[in-house]
Parts: structure tokens; C-alpha cells; sequence
């Protein structure tokens, strides 16, 4: 039998900016990856967030990021590891307060945007974001990119690490993710994108970009919530995945964290 998380980015509004749909995503995530302030989201709009989480049963995520209000947190930062490492502990205990309020509790923590594909190579940016979790609550899970050095250095550190794949995004034949800035790097066709992660869930292999196949051993798999059709995509994904068998269930179940 095959078991897969479902991970989703919400709460990403601002004040009267909203971005995805929070609630119909979380109807069909079983994770959701909660955005902190730092590339998006308010405090009024990340407790609701939650507090619709903990509602579903959904397990929560520290959604970490740069500072980067202005470019959605994906414009890289070269950032010195006092401040990063203050950053994610910063991050991390705002979510976790918001949480406790909304009656739920963070497990994990994923970083987000170019702060996630920064340090998935770059090992001095990825030892303090490792850092910054130990120091804020070493019982936390970092949700890293399969097969990305980060992951064995993340547990060498004695962190517990979940792997993830993306299910809109192309993939390299490296198993890297292909960069924004290329044509066909988001994937848009629910159909696709579901039958693509059924082939992962069952081989633990997806298509690369030049029609290669790369071998990826992902617990988890992620919806950009801020994609356009993100609903539809997940809505197909969760049926497709289902109705072959696939058991979704958050890699936090049975340890005291939301299924």
C-alpha cells in the first residue's frame, strides 16, 4: 500500500491582498505549509488560516522565508548567518503562538521560495536554517527537497527530514526543479500533473523536462497554492491518487500532530 502527504503554501494574503483559496485547499491537503509574514501573510489572515487547519484536521508547517515582502520570497538573498539564523527562530516562534491560539500546533517547518532552492546546494545558508529550527524547537521536521544535499546534512544535525516532490513544477534530469524563468517550468494540466504523481507514489519516478526519467523518493507532495487552477490541480491529484489506492495521510500522523 502506498502512503503520500499532500502539502499546499497558504496563508499568503495580506490585509485586503488575498492569494489562493485557503479553504478549498484545505479540504483536500493533508499538510499545509503556513506562510509566517516574512514573504506574505498577516497575523489576522495566518490565524485563520489555522485555525481552518486545526477545523480539518490538517497538520501544520512553518512556511520560513527571506524577508521578502516585495518579491513573494523568491528573490535570492545572500544573508549573513547571525541574521538567517535569527530569522527562522523568529519565524518559526510567531507561527507556533498563532498556532497554540488557533488550537493546533506546527510539526514542521518548510522553507520557502529562493531560500528553499538556496539551500538545497548551498550547505552554509542550509547549516543555519538547520540551526535556526534546533534552536527554536529541535523536535520540528524540516520538509526538504528529495534527493537535495540538504537532506543528509539536516539529519546529520539530528533533525528529522520528510522528503518532497513537486507535482506542478518540471524537474531537471538531475532531480533539481526547472527554474521560473524557463518555459515550461510550472505545470498547469490537472490530468498531467495527477498522472505524473501517481507514477511517483507507485515507482518513485517522475518525467524530466527532456523526457528522462528520474528515480525520487518523496514522502510528500506539494500544490503551489498560488497557482493558477491550484484547486483543480489538487482536487484531481486527490482523486486521481485515491481512487488507484494511494492512502494520503500527513507524515505527522500518530505522533500527537492533526491527520
Amino acid at each position: 500500500m502506498s502512503v503520500i502527504d499532500l502539502n499546499s503554501d497558504l496563508g499568503e494574503g495580506y490585509g485586503a491582498w488575498a492569494m489562493g483559496d485557503d479553504t478549498a485547499m484545505l479540504a483536500l491537503v493533508t499538510s499545509a505549509n503556513v506562510a509566517c509574514g516574512f514573504h506574505a501573510g498577516d497575523p489576522a489572515g495566518i490565524l485563520r488560516t489555522l485555525k481552518a487547519a486545526a477545523t480539518r484536521g490538517v497538520a501544520v508547517g512553518a512556511h520560513v522565508s527571506y524577508p521578502d515582502r516585495v518579491g513573494f520570497g523568491r528573490r535570492d538573498m545572500d544573508v549573513a548567518s547571525d541574521e538567517l539564523v535569527a530569522d527562522v527562530v523568529y519565524q518559526i516562534g510567531a507561527l507556533q503562538a498563532l498556532a497554540r491560539a488557533a488550537g493546533t500546533r506546527v510539526g514542521y517547518v518548510k522553507p520557502h521560495g529562493a531560500l528553499y532552492n538556496r539551500i538545497a546546494a548551498d550547505m552554509r545558508q542550509g547549516r543555519d536554517v538547520v540551526a535556526g529550527i534546533r534552536a527554536a524547537d529541535p523536535s520540528l521536521t524540516l520538509m526538504a527537497l528529495a534527493g537535495s544535499p540538504l537532506v543528509d546534512l539536516a539529519r546529520g544535525q539530528g533533525l528529522a527530514v520528510v522528503t518532497e516532490a513537486f507535482a506542478d513544477r518540471a524537474y531537471t534530469r538531475e532531480g533539481a526543479l526547472v527554474s521560473r524563468r524557463e518555459a515550461g517550468a510550472v505545470l498547469h494540466d490537472p490530468r498531467l500533473v495527477a498522472a505524473r504523481m501517481l507514477r511517483l507514489a507507485r515507482e518513485g519516478v517522475i518525467e524530466a523536462i527532456d523526457g528522462t526519467m528520474v528515480r525520487i523518493e518523496a514522502q510528500s507532495i506539494c500544490v503551489h497554492g498560488d497557482s493558477p487552477g491550484a484547486v483543480e490541480i489538487a482536487r484531481e491529484l486527490r482523486r486521481t491518487l485515491e481512487a488507484e489506492g494511494v492512502v494520503l495521510r500527513s507524515f505527522l500522523a500518530g505522533e500527537g500532530a492533526p491527520a
